[in-house]
């Protein structure tokens, strides 16, 4: 949400100010400059990146349209989870836990809390790792490497989606600049037909130069920088989950276990020993 307010702030300033210095609104809708300038980039974008980047694209622009999803709450329900998971394989053996993480969807205790079931990313974090610690065969600290190693894997794939949209963003201006020298390619070719035309067509291919200026720094470049505020976060998430596990799987009892989580998590959506203690007990 805070995304279209920040669109609609820097429309209506940009549009207002120009309305307001007597700017004739008309001379700026130049549909040949958008056809140049958004197939361009469009089209290198395709040319430089696999079609997995692009979606991951249009995901990102998705989420960070809708906002960072992970809360305070969102986090005390994930260790309210982890908790149950680990004190029940405390109570029941940690063979029990086997029907809960190879079908997470019908598993009485994972479908309860359905902000995390709905998470993928997580959910397959949190349940192919414990399956690695039903097997016994990997130590603790092996176990934490190869989380790391799939954390690793997952955030080089979300560089991948904010690189582009970045590479993107940088070339705008330039993008711009090829769209203005084509409209002065045109003003010279009818230069002869008076000084209304040429007024005209320099007005158009000046308003490529202001689209690859605006696209770049008021909009391509701030939704880069967003998704990449949203996979931060997705990443600290995943990053509680891996605190909690490699504790539990070093024996540590299921309170201490999710303290680990607890500590990992940013300050700004860290519940407190006491709210977590509640949320447990509850």
């Amino acid at each position: 949400m805070l995304i279209i307010v920040g669109m609609v702030v820097v429309f209506a300033s940009m549009l207002g100010g120009y309305v307001l210095h007597h700017g004739n609104l008309l001379v700026l809708l130049q549909w040949t400059e958008f056809l140049i300038i958004g197939g361009v980039a469009i089209g290198s974008m395709l040319v430089a990146h696999p079609i997995y980047v692009i979606k991951g694209i249009i995901s990102g622009m998705m989420h960070a349209l809708k906002g960072n999803h992970i809360t305070k709450e969102s986090y005390l329900e994930l260790l309210k989870l982890q908790y149950e998971l680990f004190q029940f394989a405390k109570r029941e053996g940690l063979i029990a836990l086997e029907p809960h993480v190879e079908n997470p969807s019908s598993s009485s205790i994972i479908s309860k809390y359905t902000n995390f079931a709905n998470n993928h990313h997580a959910l397959v974090l949190l349940c192919d790792t414990l399956k690695v610690v039903l097997s016994g065969g990997v130590p603790a600290h092996d176990l934490e490497e190869l989380i790391s190693l799939d954390l690793d894997a997952l955030h080089e794939e979300e560089h991948n989606v904010t690189a582009a949209l970045t590479m993107v963003s940088d070339a705008f201006p330039g993008i711009g600049i090829v769209a203005a020298v084509l409209g002065v390619i045109i003003t010279m070719g009818s230069i002869n037909a008076g000084a209304d035309a040429v007024g005209a067509n320099v007005a158009a291919a000046l308003v490529g130069t202001f689209l690859g200026i605006l696209l770049s720094y008021g909009i391509a470049g701030p939704i880069a920088k967003s998704i990449e505020y949203v996979h931060y976060h997705e990443s600290k998430y995943l990053s509680c989950i891996k605190a909690s596990i490699v504790s539990f799987a070093k024996g540590a009892p299921a309170a201490v276990a999710i303290e680990f989580g607890r500590r990992s998590i940013p300050p700004e959506f860290r519940p407190t020993f006491s709210e977590t203690e509640i949320a447990v007990k509850g």
